[in-house]
């Protein structure tokens, strides 16, 4: 069990290195290259910030497959031919999304060039062949069937990451919380029950997690750069990919005598069909907020295609919460949705798992109404934690340095020596580097007059 775990770690720590080391020469590449648009009514960034960030997953990815490949535990998937169908689906759609990125392409021509994607994938063997049906069992498709609900499957997948890349770090890290998730659940079968089938789905999702990792910190607030259509729609195929391999190859009878009951099998084939449902599990919010935008525009008078700062993220960063504190709500509830998913599959208590389940979703809820509640680290662990965590302290004419607040905080605040600057709170949220520094500015020119 030790060997394949590194094996997996090494492509992990490989695919998110490269990605990661990519990243900044492919910013400079964008920025000469003119892949900076110019920032949209709609738009929450307030500078203009490169796109083609899909340029440095794609190395990631190609790195990723290349180590796996010469790998002992996983040099079998390259048996198959999936890997080399994921390749050259992802190739195709990440050419469509550098020259969306870079010129613009029409909505009609994106779609046609994700069919074609998928279809490629599904040429080279990577299609869903049968589906477990809950109360009926396995379920075999034609030729015909298999082809289109898989084509269905990847144009959902890949539709859903690039609707919800609307904040900084959002669709990379949603996208990672579900390939760990994904990859637990993979790991399990395939050497938990030594189900080879599982894989490939295994592989992808590992890789997949090395991608967003790599990339994440150069997208998070302030994001340095943006993946682009060339890399959410990437991601999003490589996540339906894994999703096709697994739901479509794994077979649940075989699982049903791995597992050794009917019982167990249950509660284990439990994720196998969250890959059907996890890609509309990620777009039920955005659509919902896409039908309410139809409908208010509608009731307006204005077009429904009509730009406004009335979507999700905006109204989140308009009742008070940050940036970051937007984009952490919604990993909440991604990984509450994907883990607790899992936790059911591998534990027989599944009431406890429900009511976790809901005791969390209550702690989220609580979080998603405390908008303008900021945590603050202790002075101690200050230098540990980012700049917005800390506490906000102005010394007054005459007092002691910053070293001396640190030794004796409390005393300092006790005696008046020192005093906190209230933040103002905005549409970039309360903690917006920008808008402190021209607070405190202002109130050191009023002290003045």
């Amino acid at each position: 069990m030790g060997q394949p775990v590194r094996e997996y770690l090494l492509t992990l720590c490989v695919t998110a290195a490269v990605t990661y080391l990519l990243t900044g020469p492919v910013r400079k590449f964008a920025i000469a290259a003119g892949a900076v648009p110019e920032i949209r009514a709609r738009d929450v960034h307030r500078e203009p910030t490169p796109r083609l960030g899909g340029i440095a997953m794609f190395g990631g990815l190609c790195a990723g497959l290349l180590v796996a490949a010469h790998l002992t535990n996983l040099k079998s998937v390259f048996e198959t031919n999936e890997p080399r169908a994921l390749l050259s689906g992802a190739a195709l759609i990440w050419i469509l999304g550098v020259l969306d990125d870079k010129w613009g392409v029409d909505a009609l021509v994106k779609l046609g060039g994700q069919m074609i994607a998928a279809g490629v994938m599904v040429l080279q063997g990577l299609t869903i062949l049968y589906l477990p049906v809950p109360g009926i069992g396995t379920v075999a498709l034609t030729p015909m069937q298999g082809t289109l609900l898989t084509v269905a499957l990847v144009v959902i997948t890949i539709n859903a990451v690039n609707f919800v890349d609307g904040l900084d770090g959002l669709a990379s890290g949603m996208v990672c919380i579900a390939a760990a998730a994904f990859f637990m659940y993979t790991y399990r079968l395939w050497f938990g029950y030594g189900i080879e089938a599982a894989a490939p789905a295994t592989l992808f999702s590992v890789v997949l997690m090395g991608m967003c990792l790599g990339f994440l910190p150069h997208n998070m607030h302030p994001a340095r750069i943006f993946m682009g259509d060339s890399g959410s729609m990437l991601i999003g195929l490589v996540m339906a990919a894994g999703a096709v391999s697994l739901t479509g190859q794994v077979d649940p009878d075989l699982l049903n005598q791995k597992a050794g009951g009917l019982r167990e099998a249950t509660h284990a084939m439990v994720p196998v069909y969250i890959p059907l449902l996890l890609p509309l599990t990620i777009i039920a919010v955005p659509v919902a907020d896409l039908i309410l935008a139809i409908v208010r525009r509608t009731w307006k008078g204005q077009s429904p295609f009509a730009a406004d700062r009335g979507h999700l993220h905006h109204r989140l960063l308009e009742i008070g919460h940050s940036h970051s504190r937007a984009v952490l709500i919604m990993y909440f509830w991604s990984a509450l949705i994907a883990f607790g998913a899992v936790a059911y599959s591998a534990n027989d208590a599944s009431m406890w798992i429900v009511l976790g389940i809901v005791l969390l979703s209550a702690v989220g809820l609580v979080l998603l109404l405390l908008p303008r509640f900021t945590p603050r680290a202790p002075l101690w662990a200050e230098r540990l934690v980012p700049p917005r965590y800390r506490r906000v302290v102005r010394a007054v004419a005459g007092t002691a340095a910053p070293a001396a607040e640190a030794a004796d905080g409390a005393a300092g605040e006790a005696a008046g020596e020192e005093r906190r600057l209230a933040v103002p709170a905005g549409i970039h949220g309360a903690t917006a580097i920008g808008d402190r520094s021209r607070f405190v500015d202002r109130r050191k020119a009023g002290s003045h007059h």
